[in-house]
């Protein structure tokens, strides 16, 4: 692999979104780089999405699958990889937009790493991080730092990678048939790493993405909150971590809900027990309805 001859692949999945899907497209047809094609994996049941492929030419190379009667993230981030010609893959998500160095500079961190996989960071275009917390420094990624070296949008597999652990567990995502919604990025981290391969994190790697409110969290972003968690307990539990760090894991929302109680900011309250609720259920598979 070396450098403008390196054929990288971007798959999108996508479901419900249309205008966002455009910006992420002009922000890839901005890049400094541009030996890449785009996958699209279609899970609308209509065709919103046909005049983004059959009105407007974009200056890279473009495919739709349309796969109307599957659900679920990391069921078509599965079906799109498998059918991707790059020796690098890469997962936007449908809502997400790139800076103009965005593809070179993760080629970049690869070579000069040699790592099989990269990944960086959400942030505003500021370049604030957003969306979850980041370490401030690069480093390579291990079982300590996987929740907070990366983002499943701004991360770069090698192909050999990818292969090699069976891509993404479809149990796990937004629109999975369980109640694990979130953390198939750590999952795939994990396993990558269980097999040996080497994982890099670097701060410096980011994309844009809208901001989740969990400032003033509507009864949306609560839901949120309980789903993802869920997810984030999952994906504890398969792994084996300690009860000890689960704990720790459980522990640190239910003491920011408990300090917004007492507060009496009652909606960050609800969203941190959600939270906290989320990560205990996952992580003991013990459901209970939303609150």
């Amino acid at each position: 692999m070396t450098g403008r001859e390196t054929l990288v692949s971007l798959v999108v999945s996508t479901r419900g979104r249309t205008a966002s899907l455009e910006v992420l497209f002009a922000s890839l047809a901005s890049q400094d780089f541009q030996n890449f094609e785009v996958i699209v994996v279609d899970q609308n049941d209509d065709d919103r999405l046909g005049p983004l492929f059959e009105m407007m030419k974009w200056p890279f190379a473009l495919r739709r699958i349309h796969t109307p009667e599957e659900e679920g993230l990391s069921r078509g981030r599965n079906a799109g990889w498998k059918q991707a010609a790059g020796a690098i893959v890469s997962f936007p998500d449908d809502d997400c937009w790139y800076p103009p160095w965005f593809i070179s500079r993760a080629l970049g961190k690869i070579l000069a790493t040699g790592a099989d996989i990269v990944a960086g960071r959400a942030a505003d275009e500021e370049g604030r991080s957003i969306n979850g917390r980041f370490e401030n420094s690069a480093q390579w990624i291990n079982r300590n730092n996987v929740w907070t070296t990366g983002i499943e949008w701004v991360v770069f597999f090698k192909r050999t990678a990818l292969l090699a652990v069976g891509g993404y567990n479809v149990d796990i995502g937004v629109g999975a048939s369980t109640p694990w919604q979130a953390c198939e990025g750590q999952d795939i981290m994990l396993r990558a790493l269980a097999g040996g391969f080497k994982c890099f994190y670097d701060p410096s790697l980011y994309g844009y993405h809208p901001e989740l409110d969990i400032i003033n969290p509507d009864d949306l972003m609560c839901r949120k909150g309980l789903q993802y968690a869920r997810g984030f307990g999952r994906v504890l539990r398969i792994h084996g971590y300690s009860l000890a760090a689960v704990t720790t894991w459980v522990a640190r929302p239910a003491t920011k809900a408990l300090f917004f109680l007492c507060g009496l900011k009652f909606r960050r309250f609800a969203y941190y027990r959600n939270v906290a609720l989320g990560r205990f259920e996952g992580s003991t598979s013990r459901l209970r309805d939303p609150m």
